[in-house]
């Protein structure tokens, strides 16, 4: 048996109040994963081509757009 499938099985055998705190640590752990990465990307100007583009998009729309 994989160390995964172990978790899988110990898992299974939580109570749900113990799932509940469980499953929460968990998608913080992705949360803070998740912010890792997109630092990660922005740091190496990956994500510039999106920026500029939501940047032109936001320009353009603000162009032919007028307030209510």
């Amino acid at each position: 048996m994989t160390r995964l499938e172990r978790l899988v099985e110990m898992v299974r055998e939580l109570s749900p109040e113990e799932f509940d705190t469980f499953a929460a640590s968990v998608e913080e752990l992705r949360a803070e994963r998740w912010d890792r990465e997109i630092e990660h990307d922005s740091a190496a100007g990956q994500l510039d081509k999106l920026i500029e583009g939501a940047l032109a998009l936001a320009s353009h729309a603000g162009a032919r757009t007028r307030p209510l």
